[in-house]
């Protein structure tokens, strides 16, 4: 049976057949899909969003040891979070298998730097398998999971954005129900570091191991062709890439790319006048070559190393003719710039934030947004968590009044222990917590402020107000979202206290289910009383246009009544429609 399915499904199914018995993760563009599938098709896996990357490694690598099956999906840079993990678990070994998703974003669609992980999985020495379609991400995490019960180890499938959102036919089979290994209490394998010291010619030995079967493993295929003039060492994406604009070209299609196979590659190399090598991201596999003594190599000199690749970047690096043209023959495309959806109440806090001219440290969600036009209201913006320490940072360096702001999902991530740190050291620190009671930017996931799990059942909610009190925070408090004026006061509270305070902005995500299954009412213009002073304009909906008479007008299919247009109005001309009826 085949069934059509993105990369992240097809992963998703292949862990349901493999009897995959656990999985953990944290929501990340372009892996979340993965979690998704499994929660609403196959919960027989037991998937669960965990409160970060580090956590959901350590709950998997826990319950591998433990003899399940077990599958770990995460961003690029989640995977930087659960490094500290990821680097010592090759040390004991697992026992189920375990494979642990890194999906690499070339290009940044949805990411704040580009980073390719192989280099992470050979200073772990963990083995990497890439996929090149979306049929060997429904086989390669089976063939994974066998990988790392075989070898005792964890295994990396790295994935990129272009392959977790591509779709394909896939030929699917049945679950495979695996029995569940034996757990033996062995603190010598699995505990004190004392002990791990002996562990470390084990990881060599399994690496060595690994080394051999990566010359004659079914990941690998070559691809010879009868003109010797040009081969291509390839892997992921590009091979697909390649096939359409060389495919006269002798391909060796690399699909385990740590350890890689010395021998193998040298023969391939050996039968081709030139070898072209077209991997995206960093040169990982050409630097390998080149240290092996391989000289008739051409690659990120020609290809670069910036972005994401495609045919026609091929196509135009190799001098074989212009790329095609895009179709836009009939096409009239408005250019749309990033901004936040209809009704969002990160718009009320952005807004009072530039009235108040003061610095706002900034951290990873849908208000990155407050950093452009027309707020252009966040001034920093690094990494998970990093709001609050860089806030007592630039405190320290005289920036007295600075804000850091961090989502509810992101504080429950990465935010706890710098806030702690923050009251520990007796900062000033403002905080604005924008709780909105989903994980927002990758498509409103639940997380343990949302008081719901991944399957949408009620779970318990941690009390923000509550948790930041007990850390001694001396002021808190909670302000709706989508008052605007108060959100204002409050915040000048928050700024003159001396000492930590926490201001949470509540109000929840409207791409929420919930939320958009309300009946709401939508606001309109009474004209009569339209002035046409704009100031509904700078509220900057996206529901709100103008007429040809130069009118606002609300679009009712898409506003969410959250009335802050009419919050701003000065003559009450903004109303809920049915004061019209």
């Amino acid at each position: 049976m085949r069934e059509f399915l993105l990369g992240n499904e097809a992963i998703a199914r292949g862990a349901w057949e493999a009897g995959v018995k656990f999985v953990s993760g944290y929501p990340g563009t372009p892996s979340t899909e993965i979690i998704e599938t499994l929660a609403t098709r196959f919960p027989e896996t037991n998937p669960r969003w965990s409160a970060n990357e580090k956590v959901a490694f350590e709950e998997g690598m826990g319950a591998a040891i433990g003899g399940l099956r077990v599958l770990v999906t995460m961003k690029h840079v989640g995977l930087n979070v659960a490094a500290d993990a990821f680097m010592v678990f090759p040390y004991s070994g697992t026992n189920g298998g375990f494979v642990v998703i890194s999906a690499d974003d070339p290009g940044m669609h949805s990411s704040q730097n580009e980073q390719d992980n192989r280099y992470l999985a050979r200073v772990g020495k963990v083995p990497v398998l890439e996929p090149s379609d979306a049929q060997e991400c429904h086989d390669f995490i089976i063939a994974g999971l066998e990988l790392s019960e075989q070898f005792k180890s964890p295994v990396m499938l790295r994935t990129t954005t272009r392959i977790a959102h591509h779709k394909g036919l896939v030929e699917v089979g049945e679950r495979k129900e695996v029995e569940q290994k034996e757990f033996v209490r062995d603190a010598k394998r699995f505990s004190v570091p004392i002990y791990r010291l002996a562990r470390r010619p084990e990881v060599e030995k399994t690496l060595n191991a690994l080394m051999d079967y990566a010359e004659t493993c079914p990941f690998n295929r070559v691809e010879h062709s009868d003109n010797k003039s040009i081969g291509v060492v390839t892997s992921g994406i590009t091979y697909q890439y390649v096939k359409e604009v060389m495919p006269e070209a002798g391909v060796l299609r690399l699909g385990m790319t740590f350890p890689l196979p010395a021998k193998l590659l040298r023969e391939f190399c050996s039968a081709y006048q030139t070898v072209y090598v077209i991997e995206e991201g960093e040169p990982f596999i050409e630097e390998y070559m080149r240290n092996l003594g391989i000289t008739n190599i051409k690659g990120k000199e020609i290809f670069g190393v910036i972005g994401e690749y495609s045919p026609g970047r091929l196509q135009n690096a190799l001098a074989l003719g212009d790329p095609p043209e895009p179709y836009t023959e009939g096409v009239n495309l408005i250019p749309r710039p990033p901004m936040m959806c209809v009704g969002c109440g990160h718009r009320t806090v952005f807004a009072a934030l530039k009235q108040l001219k003061v610095t706002v440290s900034g951290d990873i969600g849908c208000y990155t947004m407050g950093a452009l036009p027309p707020y252009e209201a966040e001034h920093t913006t690094f990494c998970m968590g990093a709001s609050i320490g860089v806030a007592v940072g630039l405190e320290q360096a005289g920036h007295e009044d600075t804000v850091a702001v961090i989502g509810d999902s992101t504080f429950i991530h990465a935010g706890i222990p710098p806030l702690i740190d923050a009251v520990y050291n007796k900062s000033h620190l403002t905080l604005v917590i924008l709780d909105n009671s989903a994980t927002g930017m990758t498509g409103s996931q639940q997380n343990p402020a949302s008081g719901k799990n991944v399957f949408g059942q009620e779970a318990p909610k941690l009390d923000l107000e509550s948790f930041c009190r007990a850390m001694g925070v001396g002021s808190v408090e909670v302000v709706d979202t989508w008052h605007r004026k108060e959100i204002v006061n409050t915040l000048r509270r928050a700024i003159a206290y001396k000492g930590p305070s926490v201001v949470i902005a509540r109000g929840a995500c409207q791409q929420l289910p919930e939320m958009k299954k309300r009946n709401v009412i939508s606001f309109i213009v009474e004209e009569e009383l339209c002035t046409q002073c704009d100031a509904c304009f700078k509220v900057w909906c996206p529901a709100i246009t103008r007429t040809d008479q130069n009118y606002p007008v609300i679009a009712a299919n898409e506003c969410t009544s959250c009335t802050v247009c009419a919050q701003v109005c000065p003559t009450d001309a903004i109303k809920l429609a049915e004061a019209f009826a």
